[in-house]
């Protein structure tokens, strides 16, 4: 049977919104959930797993960290990521290694770290006070705070819990693990398995930009993902669909994926939003995060969560939670709520599940 526009849509639903589990399966599915420090009216990661977690509550993710065998880390974007993941990634190899003075300003406070077992950034400020440095948007960061965050970054420190949101960081030790060619090449193929596991059905295009979007993940093996490319362009799933051929992985079936009869409000970092050519080629729309846009230029909202009714993304809602209460402004991209009856009930019920995870 051709796959059509139709059964892209449905399967790229039906795979990513599957039924709600435990929090650790479903964080064991997904292999790494996108960051975002925002609440309006909560943390994209707690909205993205909302979904997909029964009785999920706003802030389970921090409050269950330590228990979940998660790591906050670098993916393609930063996140949460699985053990198996992670290990995938690291240990990581910075070229060069340090730059002039670093080696021994990052082997002190790492040294400190250690030694006393974990470490707000406050604490090794204090100690240290490193002054201040450029950051990546052309600001000024702490330099103690972006020496922590490199030494997170190449794998030396972890996060081992947060104190009010700050990141508080522990040490961390990589056994040796060399790999020939071979196992180099498997493990690009696992990374780029878990990116089309997460956000398949992938446009081609898509699929180049997220395997490319590794390189933060694994700096040390960019050079390999072009040929990890080809490789996945082999093995996957595809179809050609209006010009346009898409992949997802093997034994998956688009023309099997049921249509749920469901409203959703989605995080814009959600996995079935977050690819925003995607989202334009099945929903005809495009949707744009506008949280940075200046507000005279903003069409809808700060931080306009997508409606989907079934398989259509049909509109958004800004939602915020104030006074112990939900408020809620629902916007439609035909002007007109849809004239299925049913669509009423599930909306309502949308809200009140929204209400009880903020409730906390």
């Amino acid at each position: 049977m051709a796959i059509d526009l139709a059964d892209l849509r449905r399967f790229a639903v039906a795979r990513s919104l599957f039924p709600p589990t435990t929090l650790k399966r479903a964080l064991r599915r997904l292999g790494f959930v996108q960051a975002d420090p925002i609440r309006a009216p909560a943390r994209a990661q707690d909205l993205t797993l909302r979904h997909r977690t029964v009785d999920y509550r706003a802030g389970d993710l921090e409050r269950r960290y330590p228990s979940l065998g998660i790591e906050e880390d670098v993916f393609i974007n930063y996140g949460f990521v699985t053990g198996d993941v992670y290990a995938l990634m690291h240990p990581r190899r910075i070229t060069p290694a340090w730059p002039a003075g670093g080696k021994k300003r990052a082997q002190d406070l790492l040294t400190f770290v250690r030694e006393r077992g974990t470490v707000h950034p406050r604490e090794a400020d204090r100690r240290f006070a490193h002054g201040s440095v450029t950051n990546y948007w052309g600001g000024s960061s702490n330099a103690t705070t972006h020496l922590l965050d490199d030494l997170h970054y190449r794998g030396l420190l972890r996060v081992a819990g947060r104190a009010g949101g700050v990141r508080v960081y522990a040490g961390r030790e990589h056994a040796p693990q060399p790999l020939d060619a071979a196992g180099v090449r498997a493990r690009v193929d696992a990374l780029i398995d878990v990116v089309v596991g997460i956000y398949a059905p992938l446009p081609r295009p898509s699929l180049s930009m997220v395997v490319s979007r590794l390189r933060y993940a694994v700096p040390h093996w960019r050079a390999e993902l072009r040929a990890g490319l080809t490789r996945a362009l082999a093995r996957l799933s595809q179809a050609h669909v209006d010009g346009i051929d898409w992949y997802w992985p093997v034994d998956e079936h688009p023309d099997r994926a049921e249509r749920q009869e469901t409203v959703r409000l989605l995080s814009p970092f959600d996995p079935v939003v977050w690819d925003r050519r995607r989202f334009e080629l099945l929903w005809n729309w495009a949707y744009r995060f506008e949280a940075y846009t200046p507000v005279v230029k903003r069409k809808r909202g700060y931080y306009a969560l997508p409606l989907l009714w079934r398989d259509r993304v049909i509109g958004w809602a800004n939602v915020s939670w104030r006074d112990g209460a939900l408020h809620t402004d629902v916007g439609y991209i035909d002007s007109r709520t849809p004239s299925d009856r049913r669509f009423p009930r599930a909306l309502a019920a949308e809200l009140q599940d929204l209400e009880r995870f903020l409730a906390v």
